[in-house]
């Protein structure tokens, strides 16, 4: 069950490979996940000291009162991956152009789980093609359901 999409990952990334991941998480922040809080507008996945963080992710506290002072709603949170996945994505992203994002947060029997994927970011022109392709399909789909209703 989905519990939080990336809203931007579809519309302005062309999607090379998908992963699915752990995420090391507290208590209370995975209550937060399970009530389907949080967001992941402008998350991405950086490396750091050989393993993978997730970064810029939003998680709002569960209970604001019983949350702990300190916390940090943005902070970074670390991946669980196998060693030769972590070690075949971080020299992916060493390659020009490329970077992880993350696609969406879900429920694996009551393990919170994130399909991240390799992306390569589209410019403006290839989004406007991809746009103009969609367009076209769907009056292709209209003309042909008017021709058999006839």
């Amino acid at each position: 069950m989905v519990m939080i999409q990336n809203p931007d990952a579809f519309r302005n990334y062309e999607i090379l490979e998908k992963f699915t991941a752990g995420l090391q998480l507290k208590g209370f922040e995975a209550k937060a996940i399970f009530s389907g809080k949080g967001s992941l507008k402008g998350a991405y996945i950086s490396p750091w000291q050989n393993e993978l963080y997730l970064k810029n992710f939003y998680l709002p506290p569960y209970q604001e009162k019983n949350t702990p002072k300190n916390y940090e709603s943005r902070r970074p949170r670390k991946l669980l991956l196998k060693r030769n996945e972590i070690d075949y994505l971080i020299n992916k992203l060493k390659e020009r152009g490329k970077t992880l994002i993350p696609l969406k947060i879900f429920n694996q029997n009551r393990l919170i789980k994130v399909e991240i994927a390799l992306v390569k970011g589209l410019k403006k022109y290839e989004k406007r093609d991809k746009i103009k392709k969609r367009e076209w399909q769907r009056q292709k789909e209209r003309f042909l359901k008017r021709e058999r209703i006839k």
